[in-house]
């Protein structure tokens, strides 16, 4: 007797879909570079919707991500609440308020006056592509999250995480 996996990874199942997802997404990388989007800014966006969508395993991928692009420790763990820390630039908040908005598109939307202050930050073309960026992010968190994606118990960003048998 096998045993069946209780989910599908919708990503091993239709690995062309997935690999046109990465396509889109590798493009959206290319771009931003091209207009002048920093690496670590796309990262931010990704994390973000991951926190609001609850996506444990995009988180930790993009936590290492954000890492590699010189993000600092700190702005991640202050990322759920960046309009409280100060840490963040003018387009850095813009690009976390798209990522919101993205994400939380049936809760509410962009009023023209939120949305003008964005392009006082942003060129056109910045603000498209963030608007896909968040986007992208969005549905490979819904894949990830509703195939039950594991985060190993070894970390990306270094040495194995020592676990213990209690909370702290």
């Amino acid at each position: 007797m096998t045993d069946t996996p209780r989910r599908v990874y919708a990503d091993k199942q239709l690995p062309q879909v997935h690999g046109a997802m990465a396509a889109v997404s590798n493009e959206i990388k290319a771009r931003a570079d091209d207009l002048g989007i920093d690496r670590a800014i796309l990262e931010l966006v990704n994390l973000r919707c991951s926190q609001i969508n609850g996506c444990a395993f995009c988180l930790h991928l993009h936590t290492h991500l954000a890492l590699r692009a010189g993000e600092s420790p700190q702005r991640i763990a202050v990322l759920s609440a960046w309009r409280e820390s100060g840490l963040f630039s003018r387009v850095e908040q813009a690009a976390l308020t798209i990522a919101e908005s993205v994400t939380k598109v049936s809760e509410r939307h962009l009023a023209d006056n939120e949305y003008d202050r964005l392009r006082e930050d942003l060129t056109d073309d910045q603000l498209a592509l963030l608007v896909y960026a968040a986007s992208m992010i969005n549905a490979f968190n819904r894949v990830s999250i509703l195939s039950h994606h594991p985060v190993s118990h070894r970390e990306h960003f270094g040495a194995p995480v020592k676990r213990s048998n209690h909370a702290s």
